[in-house]
């Protein structure tokens, strides 16, 4: 069931004297209201700061209206092949499946009232043929085994009627071919072709698996002995599209005689192996003939295109910080969340607090198939965000699901309903919090500095990455979120620039700087990520498909891109568990007269509470290890004790299920370190190594008690240097 009324808007961010435009669909047409609030905190927890979402004078009421949502990747082509009305034609494509699906479209054509559908599914392949308004349908009944390459092909004879469909897999020669009498007649031409879906005008049937090769030839094919070869002459091809060309791009290139180049809608995947991979080449770029093929899927989605609603113009005295639009019908309400930053080469604190936007758009809408009964209990005694995307999936899922064939989600968009980036967004039913992560989680770090009266402006991830180290040059203090996972290298250069020019960075999460992605200028609402080889991974990318289609850069780990997480800020990732947590023991370099100041008024436990898993030590853990770049001078401050018997060491850790990198014991690394380093030109880091640690910040009475103090202790001292 949709929402009553969602959207989303053209960016997550913006700046006094920029312009804010809404996409809104109602499930029901009618008036819709939105109206401005300041995000102060986004935790509906009544044990904790509870929702405070602050009204101002933006009231606008606009008629909504339904706006579908178009899931599904394909490709289309307008142009038209050189085939006389009576020629003989054969149409033919390479597909594999990677699971057992049922059939849907994989080419089709469109021509008047005639063409011809091809699709293919788990029970073999199947076509359809219209000649004057007349259809002859043709079926294999052979069976398409999962992750095997076929050659499937259509030919047509108008002047005759006969037909043939034929199915042959890579490395078997007979194949198998099933042929059909067809009505007698000239057939219009071909006004467009359609690949893994058909319609041009509104796409349907999507298809879920690989494509390749797809081609026209003026020729009456009965046989196809090898499935990558063509058993026709030169001159008889009249298009031949090559998947391999424009890989980065969403273009579509016809090598054959007219150029009948196309374009694809909703961002399949690219730089996958095709049906020539031999292996020998990981790298698309640098064997482009052996990733000549594009996967599809039924749930893709790009932008959602729709029409817009409404617009905001930032005012110029609209102060730096987290906002949501509110939207209102008479079913129902949602929130549109965005962050302001500061006036262009002004900012108004010494603080500033980057929010991690792509880690948001990279668990956009995760489907965690958690959502039960008790669960949906929490959300209604609460008043918490209602839809969950376990029981919405028309927006799409995050790169933590699976398509329908079980391959991961590489690419993610913020052009669409993001429904856990919401105000009051539960991701779990904690026994002993909140159960927030990533952006209502956030607020518990903007609600502390409201409530400690510490001023500070915000910043995105988007916007790092689009500015670069000028965008945080003027801020004494950095400070990230509590899951800050998804970085460019753009982004790694700033941040890395503004700690050794002097700038003070607070990493106060864990599991940061994690994972690489990529962006494309063109499209900069999409990233990407490729879980190559290693790391916490929800799904795991195919062998030969670890480079981005964006960029052609490697994927995976920062670790494996040798910019580990601890070269940064001191601390990586090292362990996992449930959503719980544990505290913070002091250790003896915390009572040195050169670090005691962070401690003044600390007790000797910390954090043994808290809105996230009960624990400022918890979920996912990072700890220091120089030999990925903790800088020697660094001190470990804090250690957390007593982890949960839910968690373990992380992967890229262990060499065995008893050995690890470092050589301690798997158990020993089942733990978080709060570090302080500062480094030649001035700058420093204070790093907490936990998932958590802002939850604690809360300590069932107010932002009170000993993280609250410890990190007000830090943060201004860092901010008065």
């Amino acid at each position: 069931m949709l929402p009553p009324v969602t959207g989303y808007l053209d960016r997550l961010s913006r700046r006094p004297g920029e312009r804010i435009t809404a996409y809104v669909s109602l499930r029901n047409p009618g008036p819709c209201r939105a109206k401005l609030v300041r995000v102060v905190s986004a935790d509906p927890n009544p044990a904790g700061p509870g929702l405070d979402l602050r009204p101002l004078p933006f009231d606008q009421t606009f008629e909504g209206e339904h706006q579908p949502v178009r899931l599904g990747s394909w490709g289309l082509v307008r142009g038209r092949p050189r085939l006389d009305a009576r020629e003989p034609r054969c149409w033919a494509v390479l597909v594999q499946l990677l699971s057992d699906l049922p059939a849907a479209t994989v080419l089709a054509t469109e021509g008047g009232a005639d063409g011809v559908v091809i699709r293919a599914g788990t029970a073999g392949a199947e076509a359809e043929i219209t000649v004057g308004g007349a259809v002859t349908r043709l079926r294999t009944e052979a069976p398409l085994q999962a992750a095997i390459w076929y050659r499937l092909w259509l030919s047509h004879d108008p002047r005759t009627g006969q037909a043939v469909l034929g199915q042959t897999a890579l490395g078997n020669a007979s194949g198998t071919t099933v042929q059909a009498q067809t009505a007698v007649s000239e057939m219009a031409p071909v006004a467009a072709v359609t690949f893994a879906a058909r319609d041009a005008a509104e796409a349907r049937d999507h298809f879920t698996g690989k494509i390749e090769d797809p081609l026209v030839a003026a020729a009456f094919v009965e046989a196809w002995t090898d499935p990558l070869l063509a058993p026709f002459a030169d001159e008889k091809l009249r298009a031949r599209w090559d998947f391999s060309a424009g890989i980065m791009t969403d273009d579509i290139a016809d090598v054959g005689p007219d150029g009948l180049h196309g374009k694809l809608f909703n961002m399949p995947a690219r730089g996958v192996v095709g049906a020539a991979w031999s292996g020998r080449e990981t790298c698309w770029r640098h064997a482009p003939s052996e990733y000549a093929a594009i996967h599809f899927h039924a749930d893709d989605l790009d932008d959602c295109g729709w029409t817009p609603s409404f617009t905001f113009d930032v005012p110029d005295e609209m102060r730096s910080g987290a906002y949501a639009f509110h939207l209102s019908c008479k079913d129902g309400e949602d929130w549109l969340p965005f962050y302001i930053l500061p006036r262009r080469g002004y900012h108004r604190a010494p603080v500033a607090f980057l929010a991690s936007t792509f880690t948001y758009q990279a668990y956009a809408n995760h489907a965690r198939g958690n959502a039960d009964a008790a669960y949906k209990d929490r959300v209604a005694a609460w008043g918490a965000y209602p839809y969950n995307p376990d029981d919405v999936s028309a927006f799409g899922h995050s790169t933590y699901n699976r398509h329908p064939d079980g391959s991961g989600i590489s690419l993610s968009s913020r052009l669409r309903p993001i429904l856990t980036m919401r105000p009051g967004f539960l991701t779990f039913n904690d026994a002993r919090g909140s159960g927030l992560r990533h952006y209502p989680a956030d607020t518990h770090l903007l609600a502390w500095l409201e409530a400690r009266g510490i001023e500070f402006d915000v910043v995105t991830d988007e916007d790092l990455d689009d500015e670069g180290v000028s965008l945080l040059s003027p801020y004494r203090v950095v400070l990230t979120g509590s899951h800050p996972e998804y970085h460019t290298e753009r982004m790694l250069d700033a941040l890395l620039a503004y700690r050794d020019s002097g700038g003070r960075l607070c990493y106060l999460g864990g599991n940061g700087f994690y994972w690489r992605i990529a962006r494309d200028p063109a499209r900069p609402h999409l990233i990407e990520i490729r879980r190559a080889e290693g790391g916490i991974r929800a799904w795991a990318a195919e062998a030969g498909e670890y480079y981005h289609q964006l960029d052609g850069a490697l994927g995976g780990l920062w670790r494996r891109n040798r910019r580990p997480p601890q070269a940064l800020v001191g601390l990586g990732f090292s362990a996992q568990g449930l959503f719980e947590g544990t505290h913070y023991r002091r250790l003896p370099a915390s009572s040195d007269p050169r670090y005691a100041w962070i401690f003044e008024g600390v007790p000797e436990i910390i954090g043994d509470y808290g809105l996230s898993g009960g624990g400022a030590a918890g979920f996912e853990l990072d700890r220091a290890d120089m030999r990925l770049g903790t800088p020697p001078d660094t001190v470990i401050l804090a250690r957390s004790e007593q982890p949960p018997p839910s968690f373990v060491t992380v992967p890229e850790e262990l060499l065995s299920h008893i050995a690890t990198v470092t050589g301690e014991s798997p158990e020993a690394l089942k733990r978080a370190e709060i570090i302080f380093f500062e480094v030649p030109g001035g700058g420093a880091v204070f790093a907490v190594g936990s998932i958590t640690f802002c939850g604690s910040l809360w300590n069932g009475k107010g932002f009170e008690g000993p993280v609250s103090r410890m990190l007000e202790n830090v943060l201004r001292s860092f901010a008065k240097v």
